[in-house]
């Protein structure tokens, strides 16, 4: 026993304990043929139940007893004929008899006898058919369904036949779809569906985007061509190219209807053909890609500067494609050189100017016109300055101004100083200074002097030519500072270095801007050297002289308003000393050598002058009191001789016969007063005790 009709019993068998009405329960009402057939009775009480189909008594050996209340009926494999009114009849124990109907419905299908579920069809043909065939029992109804909603005949493109054949007129892509026929029996819930697939098969179509696509060379240039394929089954897509694939340059989406080619260069130029093939036929196109190249300049210098009076040469190379028309023009002017001759030309793309001048400097450009745009590049020209024309030239206190009335011609570049140049004689070497074009004056000249003057532009080819000279005075100075003081007692020469303090002076009433020194050796021909002292320095240094050479110096106060009169100083270096060879110990011989000699020649004086020193006390030793060679009397009187650290004895002049020692000294120094007096009170003292 199936497990629902196992289920449905055991519900009926519960239900029947209740006083319920009577009734008829069965799974489902359509059977299908072959399939059981189980009915249930449930009588509601106890009774004698039978069963009836269309009012004749069924057969007793398909109908059971479950208990007083309920009974089966059971066909195992139903027919045809068992679709019916099934009627369950139950005579209660009361006596009361009741009954309960039911209709049972047999069918057999829908069944798709040999119905195709796939068509193909050629796109064009003029009528296609798509069957669908059905069977069962009752009738079976059929429908075609799309998309949900049930077909209908239109009359034009679609046709639905009475054997239920589906006719398809005019056979177009859109015709390929997937249809349903679905089978229903006649008045009953139970139907089938079939899908049924329609192809619609079409050769390949081809058509590209543009025929024709045109592209600038370069490497940022990507470029994709698109070929729009159509056609069933779905085509395969091939590509023929100028060059050779290359994976790294030539890029393809999935299915291959686009090409796309990186960094695009000349060598893509051409036609790309797509072709499309599927097992209906084949088809192709083709596009033309125009690939041009930008128009390039180069040049073989982009400055130059040139010294007036020279000639130039520049060449210009213009690339591209198509190839570039080349142009030379002087910016300057708007001057298009296109002539072969002259001074200033273009032969064959290269610009000459022969015996250039300073109005010739500046940018020329050279320009490549192209189809596709232009390009050019600047080559500048540079010359120097050409002379100042317009001056006019002013004197101030000790100083010189030039006014220019127009810049000179700049040569290609701007005019960035001025040299300045003057002279007092014209056999004397030009001095200059280097200034800007807002300080065009020459100052720390001398007062009321005659001076040359002339002046020249400066650029960065270098000094352009110098105007006409200018012989102009210099007036005096208002203000001026007084000469520097050079103290002359603190002068110092030490070997070849001069030095010399200096002291400021009146700075006239504005403040010193510095000191110009120079100096030079005093002789003819003699060259001046110079040196600039800041305007605090408080001494004069020179070194590197000149050995026993003489010199001039001057030195000059400068403030704002001019300079001061020279302060000058004549001095000498001496020669170059000899360096002494002795040695020390040879010194110290020499010195020993000549004290020994002056000694002797004191010593050996005194000795014969006063009889006294080292000589004479060695001749007593030798010879006693009485020295050979020394005359008596010569010194004292009565015969009395002096020595050095002796006494001799002396006869007394008012006592004859009495002698006494008197000192012998070799001093020979005159005696003091004191040593007078005292000498005299001693003779005194003695001649009184005699």
């Amino acid at each position: 026993m199936p497990k629902e009709t196992f289920v449905l019993l055991l519900i009926l068998l519960g239900a029947c304990r209740t006083d319920a009405k009577m009734d008829i329960i069965t799974s489902k009402q359509d059977i299908q043929v072959g399939d059981e057939l189980l009915l249930l009775c449930k009588a509601g009480g106890e009774g004698d139940i039978t069963w009836q189909k269309n009012g004749e008594e069924i057969d007793k050996e398909m109908i059971s007893k479950m208990d007083e209340s309920t009974s089966k009926l059971v066909i195992k494999s139903t027919t045809m004929e068992d679709e019916g009114r099934y009627t369950c009849l139950c005579e209660f124990d009361s006596g009361h008899t009741d009954e309960v109907q039911t209709q049972i419905y047999i069918y057999e299908g829908p069944t798709f006898e040999m119905t195709p579920t796939y068509h193909e069809f050629l796109e064009g043909t003029d009528e296609e058919v798509v069957p669908c065939r059905v069977s069962g029992q009752p009738a079976v109804e059929v429908t075609w369904i799309y998309d949900k909603e049930a077909m209908l005949s239109d009359g034009n493109n679609v046709q639905i036949l009475p054997d239920n054949t589906l006719v398809i007129k005019k056979v177009k892509r859109q015709d390929a779809r997937t249809f349903i026929c679905q089978a229903q029996i006649k008045g009953r819930p139970i139907y089938k569906q079939l899908s049924i697939s329609v192809v619609v098969n079409a050769p390949p179509t081809v058509r590209l985007k543009e025929k024709v696509k045109k592209v600038i060379a370069g490497p940022e240039t990507n470029v994709s061509l698109l070929c729009l394929v159509e056609g069933q089954p779905k085509p395969k897509i091939t590509w023929n190219m100028p060059a050779l694939y290359d994976p790294t340059h030539h890029k393809f989406n999935s299915d291959r209807s686009q090409l796309t080619l990186s960094s695009v260069v000349r060598a893509d130029h051409g036609e790309y053909t797509c072709n499309a093939t599927n097992k209906i036929s084949g088809s192709s196109a083709t596009v033309m890609l125009h690939v041009f190249e930008a128009p390039e300049v180069s040049l073989t210098v982009e400055q130059r500067n040139v010294s007036v009076g020279e000639s130039v040469a520049v060449a210009c190379n213009v690339s591209g494609f198509p190839q570039p028309d080349l142009y030379w023009i002087n910016k300057c002017n708007g001057q298009t050189l296109d002539s072969a001759s002259g001074r200033i030309r273009s032969e064959g793309g290269v610009l000459v100017i022969d015996e250039i001048a300073p109005s010739d400097g500046g940018l020329y450009s050279c320009i490549a016109v192209g189809i596709i745009g232009n390009a050019s590049r600047d080559v500048a020209i540079h010359t120097p300055p050409g002379p100042p024309l317009y001056l006019s030239v002013s004197s101030g206190p000790a100083s010189i101004f030039f006014s220019l009335k127009s810049l000179p011609v700049s040569g290609g570049t701007p005019i960035t100083k001025f040299v300045l140049q003057w002279t007092q004689n014209a056999a004397e070497q030009w001095q200059e200074v280097t200034v800007q074009s807002d300080n065009l004056a020459v100052t720390s000249l001398m007062p009321y002097t005659l001076y040359t003057v002339r002046l020249a532009a400066l650029n960065t080819a270098g000094r352009g030519q110098f105007s006409d000279a200018y012989t102009v005075r210099t007036q005096g100075i208002r203000g001026e500072p007084d000469s520097p003081d050079l103290v002359r007692d603190e002068m110092k020469v030490g070997g070849n270095t001069f030095f010399m303090p200096l002291k400021h002076t009146d700075d006239g009433g504005s403040p010193l801007l510095h000191y110009n020194l120079r100096y030079r050796e005093d002789k003819n021909g003699a060259l001046w050297k110079e040196k600039k002292l800041s305007s605090n320095s408080d001494s004069v240094t020179l070194v590197d002289l000149t050995f026993g050479s003489d010199y001039q110096l001057e030195v000059i106060a400068v403030n704002a308003n001019g300079s001061s009169l020279p302060a000058t100083f004549n001095f000498t270096i001496a020669e170059k000393p000899v360096r002494n060879s002795m040695t020390k110990g040879t010194v110290v011989g020499i010195v020993i050598v000549i004290f020994l000699v002056i000694f002797f020649v004191v010593d050996a004086t005194c000795c014969y002058r006063n009889r006294c020193g080292l000589l004479m006390s060695i001749a007593v030793k030798l010879f006693g009191q009485k020295v050979p060679g020394i005359k008596e009397g010569e010194e004292g009187t009565n015969g009395e001789v002096k020595m050095n650290g002796m006494s001799t004895p002396r006869a007394d002049r008012h006592h004859p016969g009495v002698q006494t020692l008197t000192e012998v000294t070799c001093d020979k120094a005159s005696l003091t007063k004191h040593e007078k007096i005292q000498s005299n009170r001693n003779l005194q003292v003695q001649e009184g005790n005699v």
